[in-house]
């Protein structure tokens, strides 16, 4: 249907597409769906990390802050057109100015800012400070698909849009279409996870909406994101910057699973370093294994 995945899946070669087999995983139905739009949906998706919980939570408190502004103003207006109309007022005032009044009106935003900022900066500041990863993971946006690299483990796998006709096989309904991927991007819950984000041919943007994060991708620049993961699932998101013809065929799916399952996982796909992987038992691992 879209050339340019062909195209682009056929110069990976039989090794990439071996690879992307493989990082396939086991199917999305495995862990529910929880970060999804909805159909019809007017509301942010519900929070799945403590930074989107920061976030919807200032945004319900501005949405309370300019409802209170935008009422007291619309009454101020519906005040002056009753009581100060020609009809009811004839001879108009003619003061230029009153300065108590003035005062007032540059005070008061002055302290409503304040009260803003000390929600906004400490949350502006959980956000841009990054953690010690548990997981790393570097993330390259082509057009128009990402590339993904677990860096500690020598694992990299690319992600492509599904056709409608490929939902089902890969364990997806039909309401995930240009959601969708061929491969997702798994993560252990309950762990520090760092994105390292950059761009190859024009600026793209890494964005998870219930994760309450948004990266650009910048080719030449390696920006940095976290997030941790509060209750395993499957969560979408979406390429937001725009990037070309195929912008809108760069979907994420991330699916975020207990760590005994993420460590299963890295070994299925023959990853490098699963010492290093959160969650690694040795002894469990050694048990598997015999």
């Amino acid at each position: 249907m879209y050339l340019f995945k062909d195209l682009t899946r056929a110069s990976a070669g039989l090794g990439g597409a071996l690879l992307a087999l493989l990082a396939g995983q086991a199917s999305a139905q495995e862990v529910p769906f929880r970060g999804e739009p909805i159909d019809g949906g007017w509301h942010l998706q519900q929070a799945a990390t403590s930074l989107a919980t920061e976030s919807h939570m200032i945004d319900g408190m501005l949405m309370w802050i300019i409802t209170v502004i935008t009422i007291f103003v619309c009454v101020l207006l519906l005040w002056v057109i009753v009581f100060h109309n020609r009809r009811v007022n004839p001879t108009p005032s003619r003061f230029t100015h009153n300065s108590p009044l003035e005062i007032a009106w540059t005070i008061l935003p002055i302290f409503i800012l304040i009260f803003i900022g000390t929600f906004t900066v400490p949350a502006l500041f959980h956000q841009q400070t990054i953690p010690q990863a548990d997981v790393t993971i570097k993330v390259t946006g082509y057009q128009w698909y990402w590339g993904y690299e677990y860096v500690d483990h020598n694992l990299e796998f690319s992600s492509y849009v599904l056709e409608r006709d490929e939902l089902e096989q890969y364990g997806y309904e039909p309401r995930h279409y240009l959601l969708a991927t061929d491969t997702q991007v798994v993560v252990p819950v309950g762990r520090n996870i760092v994105m390292q984000v950059t761009g190859s041919d024009v600026i793209h943007s890494w964005t998870v909406p219930a994760f309450g994060v948004k990266q650009d991708a910048v080719p030449g620049r390696l920006a940095q994101l976290w997030f941790n993961v509060d209750e395993p699932g499957i969560y979408f998101g979406q390429c937001s910057e725009l990037c070309g013809n195929g912008h809108a065929y760069m979907p994420i799916v991330i699916r975020a699973v207990p760590e005994a399952d993420y460590v299963a996982w890295l070994q299925e796909q023959g990853a490098e370093n699963l010492a290093a992987a959160p969650g690694y038992d040795a002894t469990v691992q050694l048990a598997a294994n015999q």
